[in-house]
């Protein structure tokens, strides 16, 4: 695929226009390239589209453009590069740039609520009562280990970065996501009701003050472990807030029976 003349004045001209060279091979349609086309055309842009068909191609094209990937993009005559490069160029965030965000925690507790009203609806009695909470935060617990247990090294490994008792017993770290993770399971399904509840106020209150301990007192700037080990949520409030959700609530589940 050469790049002709006519590319070079389409990069030039002063249109709202984008070249893009990117691969489209049988059994590979390159998902970055994919993307890019989406950006430019939601940003409005003008495509020339050139799609890559062969392996031979693409080592063509990398090697007139003097770039070592594609996808590439063009911009008036200006090479931006990659999809990552696009969206930096449009001041838009990029997925392994560090950038603190409380995404992974907004998604999780929004998806937990819901689900918590969701089987609160199923069920008899009111929709909104403090069930809906008990269940949320069960749930909660559930999907928060569900993120740690999928990558449990490195969960591990950023745990151990402040929490008191990990620290002593490094063999903590490990099981940690599995006692949140049945705790939540019990507290649910409303089982053996003690067990789960003193296991999340034991948890919680050595999270609560391993939270207070780095943050607040040590004032570390430490990535939180509570949604998993490649999250770059900050160590601080929402931690020390998830800490002290689960040991209220299991205080809240042991007192009930005696207050009603």
């Amino acid at each position: 695929m050469a790049i002709d003349a006519a590319d070079e004045a389409r990069q030039g001209s002063t249109e709202k226009t984008a070249v893009l060279y990117r691969k489209a091979m049988p059994g590979h349609l390159c998902p970055f390239g994919l993307k890019a086309k989406d950006l430019l055309t939601r940003k409005g842009y003008t495509i020339e589209d050139h799609l890559i068909t062969t392996p031979e191609e693409n080592d063509q094209v990398k090697s007139e453009l003097g770039v070592e990937t594609t996808p590439q993009t063009f911009i008036n005559g200006e090479r931006i590069g990659g999809y990552g490069d696009l969206r930096r160029w449009f001041g838009l965030d990029v997925r392994g740039d560090e950038k603190v965000t409380y995404q992974p925690v907004i998604a999780i507790f929004s998806v937990a609520f819901l689900m918590a009203l969701a089987v609160t609806y199923l069920l008899p009695g009111p929709l909104l009562s403090m069930v809906v909470i008990e269940r949320f935060v069960a749930i909660s617990m559930c999907i928060l280990a569900i993120q740690k247990l999928q990558d449990l090294k490195g969960f591990s490994s950023r745990f151990l970065g402040y929490d008191l008792l990990a620290r002593k017993w490094v063999p903590y770290a490990y099981i940690y996501p599995f006692v949140e993770m049945s705790a939540g399971v019990l507290m649910l399904a409303g089982l053996a009701l003690y067990l789960p509840a003193l296991s999340a106020l034991f948890i919680g209150t050595i999270g609560a003050v391993s939270v207070i301990k780095a943050v607040y007192i040590d004032k570390r700037e430490l990535k939180c472990a509570c949604v998993g080990g490649d999250a770059n949520v900050p160590l601080g409030a929402i931690s020390l807030t998830e800490n002290l959700m689960m040991m209220a609530m299991p205080i809240w589940m042991m007192l009930k029976p005696f207050l009603g």
